[in-house]
């Protein structure tokens, strides 16, 4: 049964997807406005690095998200985001660009803090088998509506700036923010006090003795080593290998948002059909051919090299979403969530910076190559894994719509 039959999430799909419209479109034009301020592509892949850095500090939000009311730290962190973005008016000139980063810097920490809480509070309102379609309509939709938001982030701001489109998203956060104060929920109750530090690293643990989790885990920070490459390289393959303005990396973006649309529309059935690890081991393997088509200069390649790269964007974020929640208990997603995105958070992060030095010392076209090879080799070994089952914890929860 879909998930879209409880009203309660189509609404929060609603106001995501709206949510992720105006971010989408921010998150590009951070790159664009940083490379129009300095002319170096590197300064521009550096906005990237700052909004992950936040990532890093997840044991930590993952703890509150599941000590407090998940409902309501979502509600704080749209109200949150909308303050942050409004900031964004005082940039002017290259002086401003630590405005800029700074910004960035917030938006990834509530980025973090309703990523997870989102997990949890839908593992709280659905069960099981349907969490994958929840999953699914989240991806479908936010990626259908980032199908356009690049080129409109990129028109609006070319016509008429930066700060236009700092408030439109502003007023997305406060839109989302609206639609999560009608839904009612009752969520599960936190652990009991416990000593700090054994708390925040728990979901570290859980992740560990979680064998599905633990190899879906290692085979995408594998991939996430030069992953991060890939933030850098798009303005580089838009300038050097295209010959096009910075502009042009929200049509590259757009492509990616087509597939993923297909992707999201698509995981469902494959979530069902494979199971979540050979969803993600076939999302790692697919972005690598994407990557490989990248490669070549031209613009139809590239076009559809971005394309297949977002159909294995959505596969990835639904088969490991999907994973996470269905193997982890209720009380622990935050901290489980959390655990798994610093995990990839410090590889991707390290590439970032890596790729924002590299990206004026060597060909772009052999950093994407190192993309190329990890993805495929991470591809192959997740799916020649043998499937094992959650443990006996997992097994027997019985999750109840509530």
């Amino acid at each position: 049964m879909s998930a879209l039959r409880d009203a309660r999430v189509r609404r929060m799909v609603l106001g995501s997807g709206l949510s992720s419209f105006g971010d989408s479109a921010l998150y590009l034009t951070l790159g664009i406005w940083a490379k129009d301020l300095t002319g170096s592509n590197a300064l521009a892949g550096m906005t990237f690095l700052f909004l992950g850095l936040p990532g890093l500090f997840g044991p930590l939000a993952g703890h509150l998200i599941d000590r407090v009311g998940r409902r309501r730290l979502m509600i704080c962190a749209d109200l949150l985001g909308a303050g942050l973005v409004i900031g964004l008016l005082a940039v002017h000139d290259r002086s401003d660009l630590w405005i800029l980063y700074a910004v960035a810097v917030g938006l990834g920490a509530v980025l973090t803090l309703h990523g997870g809480a989102r997990s949890g509070l839908l593992r709280d309102m659905l069960p099981d088998a349907q969490l994958g379609s929840a999953n699914a309509a989240f991806q479908t939709l936010s990626q259908g509506l980032r199908l356009f938001s690049p080129l409109v982030g990129a028109g609006i701001y070319a016509s008429a700036g930066g700060g236009l489109l700092a408030v439109l998203d502003a007023m997305t956060f406060l839109v989302s923010a609206a639609v999560l104060s009608t839904i009612r929920v009752v969520e599960s109750e936190p652990d009991p006090a416990e000593p700090f530090r054994r708390a925040v690293t728990a979901g570290f643990r859980h992740l560990w003795q979680e064998v599905v989790l633990r190899r879906i885990v290692a085979a995408a920070a594998v991939t996430f080593i030069v992953m991060g490459f890939y933030e850098t390289v798009l303005f580089a393959l838009a300038d050097q290998g295209l010959h096009r303005s910075p502009p042009f990396v929200g049509v590259l973006l757009s492509s990616q948002g087509g597939g993923s649309i297909l992707g999201g529309i698509t995981a469902a059935a494959l979530l069902k059909r494979w199971g979540e690890p050979r969803l993600v081991a076939a999302s790692l393997l697919a972005f690598s051919l994407g990557s490989l088509l990248a490669i070549v200069a031209t613009v139809p390649t590239v076009l559809a090299g971005t394309f297949i790269d977002g159909i294995a964007v959505s596969w990835l974020v639904v088969g490991f979403g999907t994973a996470l929640q269905r193997r982890t208990p209720p009380r622990l997603i935050g901290r489980t969530g959390t655990a798994a995105n610093v995990l990839l958070d410090v590889p991707q992060t390290a590439s970032i910076a890596l790729g924002a030095v590299l990206i004026s010392m060597v060909d772009y076209r052999l950093l994407m190559a190192c993309v190329v090879a990890m993805t495929l080799a991470s591809g192959v070994w997740l799916a020649t894994r043998r499937d094992v089952p959650a443990s006996p914890e997992v097994a027997a929860l019985a999750v109840v719509p509530v």
